[in-house]
């Protein structure tokens, strides 16, 4: 038997909430996630991707670089002053390290992966923020399990 655990909405609330579905552009762009907030999540993947890769689990690095590729995309849509930046990254260091994942090649994907950290530390002063280094933290992800499935 079921039993309804969610309260019928009153007309008065769908009223009240229809009066308001239509959002201005404004409310919209303020609702979006800032650089800041995105360049969060684009470290978290980077140093779940870089652990992964150590750990040989390819399809995991794989998707946490995929993951950096699309937040990045992302940044260039809400914020389009770093979209060229953008593309030349994604092309110049994002492709070579889901190419050497894609290759299982752990001494490609260093390469790859160092370079990427560095090109981005650079850009970080390019854009006046001298003060955002990144660094691949010392110990692996908690969260995930790093290694290669068996």
């Amino acid at each position: 038997m079921h039993l309804r655990t969610i309260a019928v909405m009153s007309e008065d609330a769908k009223a009240a909430s229809s009066e308001r579905a239509e959002l201005t552009m404004e409310e919209i762009a303020e609702l979006l996630p800032g650089t800041g907030e995105i360049m969060a999540s684009v470290g978290q993947c980077w140093w779940k991707c870089a652990y992964a890769a150590r750990g040989g689990n390819w399809p995991l690095a794989a998707y946490f670089v995929r993951r950096v590729r699309s937040l990045q995309r992302k940044l260039a849509v809400v914020r389009p002053k770093y979209s060229g930046d953008l593309a030349a990254f994604e092309e110049q260091h994002i492709a070579p390290a889901l190419a050497a994942c894609d290759a299982e090649d752990q001494r490609a994907f260093d390469r790859a992966f160092a370079a990427a950290t560095d090109k981005a530390n650079e850009l970080h002063v390019k854009w006046a923020k001298p003060y955002i280094r990144w660094t691949l933290p010392d110990e692996p992800p908690k969260d995930l399990e790093m290694s290669s499935q068996p």
